[in-house]
Formats: structure tokens, C-alpha cells, sequence
């Protein structure tokens, strides 16, 4: 996307949340391929047969976005990290009450890392994950934010480091110390009975 496009979907953004109906008209087929992208990014890491695909994602995930009334939305980069938030919610949700139904089945995996999924080292699952992110937000809230926008909105460091108003050498050490906390935190021993 270049520019010109990025500045009008801030534009459109920042439209909608002044109200205007219209600018969501117009901003849908602009971020539509972006949104396309990114659910089709998660379904690549979640397992083969799964009841979801990308363009359900997408479209489960511009409801709840559409939605979403508190948000002042300042910025492309700013929409993307809510709708990565939003689609990772969608997914835990989905695995939650799959692994409700199975009672503990196959839940879906996800990785920290791109060259996991290649490797298929073992995964953490989403659920886990999912409870890893949450503790370390509790711990340290900007570093969990840069893990969301990051590995699950896509955004770069420079848009990352834009929608948390830091700089683009916190958001890379953030991002090391946060992936190395949930490395840390993924391969602990469960803890059984006392």
C-alpha cells in the first residue's frame, strides 16, 4: 500500500469515527486486501480442516470493528493492531469452544515464529498462547502490545512503534524481550495436583 493510499485510509478512519457512516463505505475496499492478508497469515497456522477460513475471519472480524464504539481511530497502523486483536480473539474464542466440545481435543496451534510453522517444531497452542500474552500484558502491558501488533497484526516495527507513540529501538527491545519471556513461559513444565 503505498502513500497516497495509506494517508486516505487514515483519512477514512478518521471520518468514521467522527460518525460519518459513508467513510466506512469507503474504507472497506481499502483495507479489505490488508484484512485478507492478515486472516489469511493466521489460518496458514492453525490446523489443516479448520471450520474457519480467512474470508469468514475477515468478515467475523470487520463486524466486531464496525462495532466498536469507544475507539477513536487515529491511524491505519492504529486499525490494524485492533483488527489483529480482534481476529486473535475470534480465533481463541473458536478454539475455546472447540476444545470445550472435544473436552480437551486438538486444539489449534499457533507459532511465535515464522520458521516454526516451517519447521513444524511444536507449536504452542493458541489457548496457551493466548494465557501467555495475557500474563505478560499484566506484567509489562506495552511489551504484550508489541507482541499483538507484531506477530499477530503484521505491523511492522515502525508502524508499531507509531501506534504505542514509542521509538522504533524500544519496540525492537520490547519485542526480543517479550518473544524470549513467552519462549520461557510456553516450555514450562505443567503443573500437576499439590
Amino acid at each position: 500500500m503505498g502513500a497516497a493510499a495509506k494517508d486516505d485510509v487514515t483519512r477514512w478512519l478518521l471520518a468514521w469515527s467522527t460518525g460519518d457512516r459513508e467513510a466506512l463505505t469507503k474504507l472497506l475496499p481499502m483495507v479489505y486486501d490488508e484484512l485478507h492478508r492478515l486472516a489469511s497469515s493466521y489460518m496458514q497456522r492453525e490446523r489443516p480442516g479448520h471450520t474457519l477460513q480467512p474470508t469468514a475471519l475477515v468478515h467475523e472480524a470487520f463486524l466486531k470493528l464496525v462495532d466498536q464504539r469507544r475507539i477513536e481511530w487515529r491511524n491505519r497502523a492504529q486499525f490494524f493492531g485492533v483488527a489483529a486483536q480482534v481476529m486473535r480473539r475470534i480465533l481463541v474464542d473458536h478454539a475455546r469452544a472447540r476444545q470445550g466440545a472435544k473436552r480437551g481435543g486438538d486444539a489449534p496451534r499457533i507459532s511465535l515464529d515464522e520458521s516454526a510453522v516451517a519447521s513444524h517444531e511444536r507449536p504452542p497452542e493458541l489457548i496457551e498462547l493466548d494465557a501467555a500474552l495475557q500474563r505478560l500484558t499484566e506484567l509489562d502491558e506495552r511489551k504484550g502490545k508489541v507482541i499483538e501488533l507484531r506477530l499477530f497484526g503484521g505491523l511492522t516495527i515502525d508502524e508499531a512503534a507509531e501506534v504505542l507513540g514509542v521509538s522504533t529501538g524500544t519496540v525492537i527491545n520490547d519485542y526480543k524481550l517479550a518473544r524470549a519471556w513467552l519462549y520461557r513461559e510456553l516450555r514450562r513444565e505443567p503443573v500437576h495436583g499439590p
